[in-house]
């Protein structure tokens, strides 16, 4: 039996839509898991995809909304779908025991902090003059492209201060983009 093809892509619509409320639950309930016990009570955990139209970020990130009872709030974004966010990932990029007892009681914290983006940057994976390709298209599989790393720790005016892409690549078609974080799904070294 076959189906028509507009139950097919309804129907792939629909397991597209689960796999993302599945990811969206999954981030949430790890992200419980990493604020500390004592802060966590009557927080909030908001979850979506942000598509994005500028052609220089990941095609579509994951925003994530941390909302205190006191009236603190924080947002981090990872450049990737939220199927794509694991446990290690979220861990590692989200924001430390400092930044969310602040935003426990209701204060401003910059996530990342500023002091912390200076001086004790971390160590990238590539280096200027290293071949790479970026995440510039929606599919896992062609949405790719080949270039050149041409610049570390990029910013652009009119950032939020703290704001830093890890990479400037020049790609072998001539445009100049950014990869928004130094992972295997945003950027990886080229294919021989």
């Amino acid at each position: 039996m076959f189906l028509p093809d507009n139950m097919k892509n309804t129907t792939e619509e629909a397991n597209a839509d689960n796999l993302r409320k599945k990811a969206y639950a999954n981030i949430e309930k790890w992200s419980m898991e990493i604020i500390p016990e004592r802060i966590r009570k009557g927080v909030q955990i908001s979850v979506q995809e942000v598509q994005c139209g500028d052609p220089d970020c990941a095609p579509i990130d994951t925003a994530i909304a941390i909302l205190f009872p006191a009236g603190g709030r924080g947002m981090m974004g990872l450049p990737l779908e939220a199927h794509e966010v694991t446990k290690e990932i979220l861990e590692e990029n989200f924001p430390y025991g400092e930044v969310l007892e602040k935003w426990a009681k209701g204060e401003d914290a910059e996530w990342p902090p500023m002091e912390d983006m200076m001086g004790q940057l971390p160590e990238l994976r590539f280096d200027v003059g290293d071949k790479v390709e970026c995440r510039v298209g929606a599919d896992e599989v062609t949405g790719w492209a080949k270039g050149e790393v041409i610049q570390l720790w990029y910013r652009e005016q009119g950032w939020q201060d703290g704001s830093f892409a890890p990479y400037k690549i020049r790609l072998d078609d001539g445009r100049d983009i950014f990869a928004p974080a130094d992972v295997d799904q945003v950027i990886r070294a080229q294919k021989k």
